[in-house]
């Protein structure tokens, strides 16, 4: 929004012309969503405790988090208004890809308020079914999907780019659809799943956020794209700001949700995230990066599938419980070793998946 008034400001006083700049945008974004969320944090916070809104806590989960029950829940929507507006004052709003990457993650959101809504206020544990919340993800990450393959408009903006080969594409076409889907849903809901410790989630988002946003500023620059052999797709670039601000808002709300937390995302958070992070992915060709960087992700969701197979087939658990951080905690490790070695790791998969940009 604020870069076309800086447009309009250029024909009077030329510096203003600074403001075309992505990188610029991108840092000023993360400031703005930054800001937004200290500021925003102890009001939401606060309004959250008075509407007792408070998370309940499984009785068959560590007993170290019988303590956390009544913290308030919900706070995603916070990283959502931050994000949002960030976006919305520094992306160009004429750039298709930043109203699909927000349509998307609104949607998901509206489907993680739901459910939480039904369990927090409503006080149903089962919160939304697990059939309805599928049912409504698969809606919008297949609408996702049907939008982008229709609005492409390059060969390159459908073909699967394998890491660490040179010149390594598959042409997609339709199936393109499909595996758009996969990406959208499955990363929303391994975000989802990994959301169960004090600020586990969204550090590992925002540092996956912010390499997806290297690879949006590259993808849109045609020399760059050419000199490192990545598909150039015309606008990606503009996701730098949306990356940007999500990386912003991730930190700001880590502020308060780092440990012990003074509140948690909830589904409104972690669902919308990861489906923010998959459609970010797809547009920029990085699919296969993003199962990389997103390791801590992928893992967290296996042992959960792992989990529920063994114990169906044979009887028995592969860990003491799943998803795979309370199976850590269960053998003792304090909640903080838990957290920190899994931003640790995820620290050196972001490092591989940005070094793909070179080994090829």
């Amino acid at each position: 929004m604020l870069i076309w008034l800086a447009e309009y400001l250029t024909q009077f006083y030329s510096p203003f012309s600074v403001f075309q700049y992505l990188t610029l945008r991108g840092i000023l974004a993360v400031i703005t969503s930054l800001l937004i969320s200290w500021v925003a944090g102890p009001i939401v916070i606060g309004h959250l405790n008075r509407l007792q809104m408070g998370q309940a806590i499984r009785i068959d989960g560590p007993q170290s988090h019988l303590s956390k029950a009544g913290t308030p829940t919900m706070g995603g929507a916070l990283i959502l208004v931050s994000l949002f507006v960030s976006t919305l004052l520094w992306g160009d709003l004429g750039n298709r890809y930043i109203w699909i990457v927000m349509a998307t993650t609104l949607a998901f959101g509206l489907v993680g308020w739901v459910d939480d809504y039904r369990k927090v206020v409503e006080k149903n544990p089962r919160g939304l079914p697990a059939r309805w919340k599928y049912l409504w993800q698969s809606l919008f990450g297949l609408l996702a999907a049907i939008v982008l393959y229709q609005t492409a408009q390059s060969p390159a903006e459908l073909a699967l780019i394998i890491p660490f080969f040179k010149n390594v594409s598959l042409t997609m076409g339709p199936a393109y659809i499909l595996l758009t889907y996969l990406v959208i849903v499955g990363t929303s809901n391994a975000v989802n799943l990994t959301d169960g410790l004090d600020g586990l989630a969204i550090l590992p988002t925002v540092l996956v956020s912010g390499a997806l946003g290297v690879f949006a500023y590259l993808a849109g620059n045609y020399q760059f794209a050419g000199y490192l052999n990545i598909p150039f797709i015309s606008g990606a670039g503009e996701l730098l700001i949306f990356t940007a601000a999500l990386c912003g808002a991730g930190l700001g709300f880590l502020w308060f949700n780092t440990y012990p937390a003074m509140v948690f995302m909830g589904d409104v958070g972690s669902l919308a995230l990861g489906a923010a992070l998959g459609v970010v992915a797809v547009i920029v060709r990085q699919e296969i990066v993003l199962f990389i960087m997103g390791g801590v992700f992928v893992v967290e969701t296996l042992s959960v599938i792992l989990q529920v197979a063994s114990f169906k087939l044979t009887g028995k658990r592969i860990f003491r419980m799943a998803p795979l951080h309370h199976h850590y905690e269960l053998k003792g490790w304090p909640e903080p070793r838990v957290i920190v070695r899994f931003w640790i790791i995820t620290v050196v998969l972001v490092l591989i998946g940005l070094a793909t940009l070179k080994l090829r």
